[in-house]
């Protein structure tokens, strides 16, 4: 018989803490499921600041640092810098990467660390209590915006992956979404390509993957799915948003 499925080698068998729904344990599995492809075991430093994912390190088998919120790009650019044979990823959520973290991401890019950075977009802060984030959407209801998201009084969603892609020192910028199993596979090939940029050393890498938030978003699992198609697409457009390697190859 064809053997179809098998655990990634660098996830470890425990069960996750994640709310039934929630789109971590995939990304997780992809994440997971490349390092054992692109042979990444013995090389790859994750960096999991505070968020939902602040207990990553109880999933991968490598070696894995925490840092204080935000501070993700910070820690990871000091992995890099005195270890450059590494591969040094960031795992952030909206929160962490475009509120308290947006100046360190930023200038991260700016400099064109190599560092890959996997932002993980749910629209509303997850583990403290489903608090207004800066990529909410408008009309959007939370525990700080019970009557939805206002511009005029809270602004726009902030598209920090657009920030990011405008910066120069910024290699490879792309925005994926968990809502079907093809967009998933697509997700997957993002990640990869942030981590080849990386090892070639050209510059910073962002994926950014639209992800349900079923307990926060008060919906079923299944129609938080949907709303990843029917809302967050629509504000958060999918699609590889600079990619500096095609440049070169057409040039």
């Amino acid at each position: 018989m064809n053997k179809v499925f098998s655990k990634p080698k660098y996830l470890k068998d425990v069960p996750f803490h994640y709310c039934p729904g929630c789109g971590h344990s995939i990304i997780h599995r992809l994440i997971a499921e490349l390092i054992d492809e692109m042979n990444m075991g013995l090389r790859i430093i994750g960096v999991p600041p505070a968020g939902c994912a602040v207990l990553a390190y109880n999933y991968f088998d490598i070696d894995m640092c925490e840092a204080p919120h935000g501070r993700g790009c910070a820690v990871a650019t000091g992995f890099k810098r005195s270890q450059p044979d590494k591969i040094v990823f960031t795992y952030q959520g909206d929160g962490d990467m475009a509120a308290i973290g947006t100046a360190e991401t930023l200038h991260a890019a700016n400099r064109g660390e190599r560092i890959t950075s996997i932002f993980v977009n749910n629209a509303v802060y997850g583990m403290t209590g489903g608090q207004m984030a800066p990529t909410t959407l408008l009309g959007q209801k939370t525990s700080t915006s019970p009557y939805g998201r206002r511009a005029d009084v809270e602004g726009y969603p902030l598209l920090i992956t657009e920030l990011i892609a405008s910066l120069k020192g910024a290699a490879y910028v792309a925005r994926n979404s968990l809502a079907t199993p093809a967009k998933i596979l697509a997700a997957k090939r993002s990640i990869k390509k942030a981590f080849e940029v990386q090892m070639q050393g050209i510059g910073y890498s962002l994926v950014e993957i639209l992800s349900p938030c079923p307990t926060n978003w008060k919906l079923s699992a299944i129609d938080s799915f949907k709303l990843l198609e029917t809302r967050m697409e629509k504000e958060f457009p999918i699609g590889v948003l600079k990619d500096v390697t095609k440049a070169k190859e057409e040039a």
